[in-house]
């Protein structure tokens, strides 16, 4: 893995490291920070950080993240603490938990998904109910 310099995502996050394109890794991957991988990895990824998965990466593996963005092919159980972005050509196959998911059309997804709660607070929106037939709505006037 090699580090560039002077690379940034698309979320301002500088990229601490690097599998390039026609690298094949075999192991576990553990890490800080950001990476991308664009070439082969099999085995394990875990971060709380970020992973950029390149358009031509081939991950079968299992991977553990705070945030991945995929435009590439993962085979392997996915679990994403943020978000996960899933953009074309990705193809995924296998369980994913996330409590963000977005996926751009064009995205093969074969697998599980699971909608995990967002692991910080987030507000609580009022609960809506349904007002039975008949039923008028309570209103309470706020004076100042």
């Amino acid at each position: 893995m090699t580090a560039p310099r002077s690379q940034r995502t698309e979320m301002g996050e500088e990229i601490s490291a690097f599998v390039g394109k026609g690298v094949d890794f075999k192991g576990t991957i553990t890490y800080q920070g950001t990476v991308r991988i664009d070439g082969s990895v099999e085995g394990e990824i875990q971060t709380d950080g970020i992973l950029l998965v390149g358009e031509e990466a081939v991950l079968k593996a299992k991977v553990t993240a705070g945030t991945i963005v995929c435009k590439g092919k993962i085979t392997g159980d996915i679990v994403a603490k943020e978000k996960i972005k899933l953009r074309a050509p990705a193809v995924i196959t296998g369980g994913v938990k996330t409590p963000m998911l977005s996926m751009e059309e064009g995205v093969m997804f074969n697998g599980t998904l699971e909608m995990s709660a967002v692991s910080r607070d987030m507000q609580r929106e009022p609960s809506l109910r349904a007002i039975p037939q008949g039923e008028q709505p309570v209103v309470k006037r706020i004076t100042a």
